[in-house]
């Protein structure tokens, strides 16, 4: 963390939020505050709900109060489910298969709404599938993550399903210049930040077998409830509004 930044470790939810929001007075609120297990939300809806609901809306008010000139909201793919299509664009329809990508999806009807009630400027990002250094690899960890944990410790890398599902992973320094990006642009849209790249579960366990140079044993399980078969986002909206793409292939990252 930088030496500049000061932390406060407190949760979205609580009035003590709201309290240091209306203190310290931000010009912007990037808000990346959330529950993103999957198979968490599943076994237990309500916590999803109450973090990534309730927990946005105590955000949102807290930013109108504070007169917060634009809120930048971290969403997710999950919000489209499983579509049969190539490459899925901002205009496509939500249709979440799991609670997570419901809980997603909800906080950004409340910011357009507030947006109408109270002028409150944002930018919705919709992330790809995102990985980089220090991203963890217990509970709601990303398979990157989780793959290079097992590769660590000499343990096997499992996998859900036949491996072909595919996802859309996109390096965490492209993620942070996409929201830099959405400082000055992108006001009042949903955008993509994504590499527009699909990569299978196979590919990726193939990657990272020659990145360390040594034999990698691969199990197979049985697939998970609520995970999504492929998932691909058209990134070419955020070259428009934003004036941004993505510096990094699965591999550089």
């Amino acid at each position: 963390m930088s030496p500049k930044a000061v932390f406060h470790n407190l949760d979205v939810r609580s009035p003590d939020f709201k309290e240091l929001i209306l203190q310290e007075r931000p010009e912007l609120v990037f808000h990346q505050a959330a529950q993103v297990d999957v198979q968490r939300s599943i076994r237990n809806p309500q916590y999803d709900a109450e973090m990534n609901i309730i927990g946005t809306i105590n955000v949102l008010e807290s930013c109108c109060s504070a007169a917060v000139k634009k809120l930048i909201y971290a969403s997710s793919c999950a919000v489209y489910g499983d579509l049969a299509v190539d490459k899925i664009s901002e205009q496509d329809s939500t249709h979440p298969i799991s609670f997570y990508g419901v809980s997603k999806l909800t906080p950004e009807l409340y910011i357009r709404m507030f947006h109408q009630l109270y002028d409150l400027n944002y930018t919705i990002l919709r992330y790809s599938n995102v990985y980089g250094p220090r991203q963890t690899s217990k509970g709601e960890g990303g398979v990157i993550a989780i793959f290079v944990d097992r590769i660590k410790k000499g343990l096997p890398l499992v996998i859900h399903g036949d491996g072909e599902q595919t996802r859309d992973f996109i390096y965490i320094k492209d993620v942070v210049e996409a929201n830099y990006a959405a400082i000055q642009c992108g006001d009042n849209q949903t955008i993509h930040a994504a590499t527009a790249r699909r990569t299978s579960v196979n590919e990726l366990a193939t990657m990272l077998k020659n990145i360390h140079g040594a034999p990698i044993e691969v199990k197979y399980g049985a697939e998970r409830p609520g995970d999504i078969k492929h998932s691909c986002l058209d990134n070419q909206k955020a070259l428009q509004f934003l004036g941004w793409k993505p510096r990094y292939s699965v591999l550089s990252g």
